[in-house]
């Protein structure tokens, strides 16, 4: 990923540019932008998406499975003359089951976004900005078939990215770009076994000849560097709309210009006020993680770690969504 790493930060800079300039281009369903209320606005949903697929009979093959995902969000706003405030709390979890195999998780995500503006030129689009997340799990994942060794859980890894810097898009809401270059990223791995064996980029635990632990592996990983972040979010359709999200982050001090990659694009069709289909990528590239291990076929141990590796999610699901807001605003009024 190095070798091409300022390609991305070039490539990055000058797409975002133009997208600064010339913001209006960018929508395929022009429409006048309605005036930012002040003040409070929150929205908060709940949705199951469900997935079954059973064979008798059925002369092509098939495995009878039955899948589903929870999803939640909750998002509050708060908007002042020269400043704002936005925060986002988002939740999923998924499980699939196949004839007689295990339970398996199909996605696991809790993410808390938080971010705070201020505005000096009310002619500009350009504020000050601080922004923070901490992205972790609910369960622990395991590396399928094999469920005694877990090879994450909750906080083990967790990610808390806390920076200074500059963001465009006040009065344009669905489109930031935001630069800092001063951001604090911190990794926890708070699982001693997953710590111990160096996980997630933690220092590993140090062993003596006889393979006991003279001193235990950090469960804390602290990093300070550069974050690149676009935002991007419309209604393409009517009732169709697309959501970006890509964060580049290269640390000063460990391999600089090593980018750690994460691209999330979501597109969410709306068939009534119930029901909505999804269909998502997710892309992630970090140096830290290392995707594959090589073991001996004998005794089982790690021989090599290979990696790291270019992870990518897919996402296609229909299901049923309620808006938490619209129940609460019936029942007071009712």
């Amino acid at each position: 990923m190095k070798s091409y790493s300022w390609f991305l930060f070039g490539g990055f800079i000058l797409c975002t540019g133009i997208l600064s300039a010339q913001p209006d281009s960018l929508y395929f369903k022009k429409k006048k932008q309605a005036p930012i209320k002040l003040g409070w606005r929150t929205k908060k949903e709940v949705g199951l998406n469900l997935n079954q697929v059973s064979f008798t009979n059925w002369n092509s093959g098939g495995t009878n499975s039955i899948s589903g995902i929870i999803v939640g969000k909750a998002e509050a706003k708060y908007k002042q003359e020269k400043w704002f405030w936005n925060s986002n709390f988002n939740v999923r979890y998924g499980l699939n089951k196949q004839d007689a195999e295990v339970i398996k998780k199909t996605d696991d995500v809790i993410e808390v976004i938080s971010n705070v503006g201020l505005e000096k030129d009310s002619k500009s689009n350009w504020f000050y900005s601080a922004r923070f997340s901490l992205n972790t799990q609910l369960a622990n994942g395991y590396n399928y078939p094999d469920r005694d060794n877990p090879i994450s859980r909750f906080l083990a890894p967790g990610y808390m990215f806390f920076g200074l810097g500059m963001e465009y898009g006040r009065h344009i809401e669905r489109l930031s770009f935001y630069a800092s270059p001063f951001t604090l990223k911190t990794t926890f791995v708070l699982d001693k076994d997953l710590a111990n064996k160096g996980a997630f980029g933690v220092d590993p635990a140090i062993y003596d000849l006889e393979g006991n632990i003279l001193k235990d592996g950090k469960k804390v990983r602290q990093e300070l560097g550069i974050l690149l972040t676009n935002q991007f979010q419309e209604e393409v359709f009517e009732n169709i709309k697309i959501t970006s999200l890509l964060r580049l982050y290269t640390d000063y001090i460990n391999s600089f210009g090593n980018i750690d990659v994460e691209w999330e694009l979501n597109l969410d069709m709306k068939v009534n006020k119930f029901v909505k289909a999804t269909l998502g990528s997710h892309l992630r590239y970090d140096d830290d993680i290392k995707v594959e291990v090589e073991t001996n076929e004998i005794t089982n141990e790690e021989i090599v770690i290979i990696g790291p590796k270019l992870q990518w999610k897919q996402i296609l699901g229909v299901g049923v969504v309620v808006d938490l807001d619209n129940i609460i605003k019936s029942n007071t009024s009712s």
